[in-house]
């Protein structure tokens, strides 16, 4: 049978100041900021689409700005970190890039078969950049960072778990995810097992609770092909006990909300329509795009959220 779920739609974060945050994750990352509109659960707060040329699933970060907002805390019940893919051979760019906008960063780390590095946004947001030569997308770069170099899309993500046993049975059941392998207290799993499809859960029985703020995720969504596919998730779900909303229309995608046992904000998301439906490809994210309901509501909306801008030259 043809999976339903094929791997991470998009990360969704918690973020302070929403200039700040654009320019992290499009001058220091390069992302393509694809998107901005409002977070449609509330429309006074900024959402921001980064991802590639298009936002393609599986490449795209997404955030709700709180300007003012405290640092959250990592911890249990929390996907804590987000790993985006490089090619093998760029580690020795980013360490150095990272260097010069001196944001603190880990030495070269190493787990499974894969090399890494780990660091934090200006909120604190848990992010790690691994070299993989088995990543065929082909990124994205304003110009700022040569396109060999470039992000690809997400690698994976990072669940930290009290236990994991429950979240195993949901994945591996009814997610169309199924065991790779496991290294200590981490315990990987996949879809196919390529970038852009890997969830670690790491096991952490003493850890606290995570506190959800800045710097925190809100969600994880995982890519379903349509509606009918995403129905299908749904109702099987459901009638496995697990407490799903009702279809959210997204304008880019439809979307579904469930928590895992383990506490995480899980989001089944179609792949359709994406991301160019109201904007010209060359020219995604440079309009504040907002849904047909706050339409009416546009002048009183726009008024509440600050003058952000892209500021890619001075991250050459």
């Amino acid at each position: 049978m043809k999976p339903r779920i094929t791997g991470i739609h998009h990360i969704t974060a918690i973020a302070g100041s929403p200039q700040r945050n654009i320019d992290f994750y499009t001058g220091i990352l390069g992302l393509r900021l694809v998107k901005k509109t409002i977070n449609f659960d509330a429309p006074g707060v900024y959402h921001f689409y980064f991802g590639d040329e298009l936002g393609a699933p599986g490449t795209v970060f997404t955030t709700f700005p709180f300007e003012g907002a405290k640092k959250g805390v990592k911890g249990t019940g929390e996907m804590t970190y987000t790993a985006f893919s490089i090619p093998k051979n760029a580690l020795p760019f980013w360490v150095a890039r990272l260097e010069n906008y001196k944001i603190p960063i880990s030495s070269i780390l190493k787990r499974f078969d894969e090399t890494y590095i780990r660091f934090e946004d200006h909120d604190g947001m848990g992010i790690e950049l691994v070299a993989t030569e088995d990543d065929n997308r082909l990124g994205w770069s304003y110009g700022n960072i040569p396109l060999e170099y470039s992000i690809k899309g997400f690698f994976g993500a990072t669940l930290n778990l009290k236990a994991k046993e429950a979240t195993e049975r949901l994945m591996t059941q009814f997610m169309d995810y199924h065991f790779i392998q496991s290294e200590g207290n981490r315990f990987r799993y996949g879809t196919q097992g390529k970038p852009g499809d890997i969830v670690d859960i790491v096991v952490d029985e003493k850890g606290k609770p995570g506190i959800q703020s800045a710097g925190t995720v809100h969600h994880i969504a995982f890519r379903t092909a349509n509606e009918a596919s995403q129905l299908e998730v749904q109702k099987i779900l459901m009638e496995n006990g697990y407490h799903v909303t009702e279809v959210k229309d997204r304008n880019y995608f439809k979307s579904i909300y469930f928590r895992e046992p383990g506490g995480v904000l899980f989001e089944i998301a179609t792949d359709e329509p994406g991301f160019a439906i109201d904007e010209d490809v060359d020219h995604l994210g440079e309009l504040i795009k907002l849904p047909d309901w706050a339409e009416p509501n546009r002048e009183k909306l726009v008024a509440r959220l600050a003058k952000v801008k892209l500021n890619i030259e001075d991250y050459g």
